[in-house]
């Protein structure tokens, strides 16, 4: 009898652990989230529109607009200097010490963007909290609309060079047989056929990974097999350096974080320029 109860709570704690399959890497769950705000030295992001943050948003959650974090002018999307960029998140009352969350309304892409931006500004520990509306309220997340104060901190870059690439970086690799450029975008960008987002196409060479691929009907992630099996039927594999990107690579974020803490790929890169910088220059292949 004892064995069959052992055996039963063997399964009921597999199947607890499928289900919560998301909670994984640095994917945050709601759960955990309520534990970690009890720490004072977490800080909560949000990457919300403004206008969404006005209406609602997480208690004590800060709001970023990653637009802030880039260059003014021409092509569009490029980070500003690592320096530059501390110190608008340490006008935020973010150090690179926090432990730091970020989150969301629109299915973890800007969310995905500004974990990146800090991964590359050297931060150890950032995590993602998705929303799951379903599992706030069983988790009982507070939410307000009242506007958080922040007390500036202080913010030391420490730029990691392993997650970003840049034109030249990429132009020297596309017959790079160790190397996979994927370009994030739907089928209709990538094709270059799109009317809502026009585009010249993709990078040469590039395989096609629609980051939505990945999130499910309530605008959170799948489950790990089934992300594994979008990542290998499109020819995305651990065994290669990946380099995702779209057109500002905003979207590139979120897979990012998949790929090197859900799945485990030991070299997975970003590049920033993306394909609004690649489409600038004329001698740049591009293919629809």
């Amino acid at each position: 009898m004892k064995k069959v109860l052992k055996i039963s709570a063997l399964v009921i704690a597999f199947l607890f652990t499928s289900f919560m399959g998301i909670a994984q890497g640095d994917i945050i769950s709601a759960k955990d989230f309520m534990a970690a705000i009890k720490d004072k030295n977490t800080v909560v992001l949000s990457a919300q529109s403004s206008g969404d943050y006005n209406v609602s948003h997480i208690t004590g959650s800060v709001n970023i607009d990653h637009k802030t974090l880039y260059k003014d002018g021409k092509p569009e999307g490029l980070l500003k200097s690592p320096e530059d960029m501390a110190k608008i998140f340490a006008a935020l009352g973010v150090s690179n010490t926090n432990q730091i969350i970020v989150y969301d309304g629109d299915k973890g892409k800007y969310a995905g963007r500004v974990y990146w931006i800090l991964k590359y500004l050297g931060v150890a520990n950032v995590k993602l909290l998705q929303k799951d509306m379903k599992e706030w309220r069983n988790a009982k997340v507070p939410l307000t609309k009242a506007p958080s104060k922040a007390t500036a901190a202080t913010f030391t870059p420490k730029v990691n060079s392993e997650v970003i690439v840049d034109m030249a970086w990429v132009s020297s690799h596309l017959t790079d047989a160790s190397v996979v450029i994927v370009d994030v975008r739907d089928a209709e960008e990538f094709a270059g056929k799109s009317t809502k987002n026009p585009s010249p196409g993709h990078i040469k060479g590039a395989k096609n990974l629609n980051w939505e691929s990945m999130v499910n009907e309530q605008e959170v992630l799948k489950d790990k097999a089934t992300i594994e099996s979008l990542f290998k039927s499109a020819g995305i594999t651990p065994d290669k350096t990946v380099v995702f990107y779209c057109t500002t690579s905003v979207r590139a974020g979120l897979p990012y974080l998949v790929a090197k803490t859900i799945l485990g790929f030991p070299k997975v890169k970003v590049y920033d320029g993306a394909m609004n910088e690649w489409a600038e220059k004329a001698s740049n292949p591009v293919e629809k």
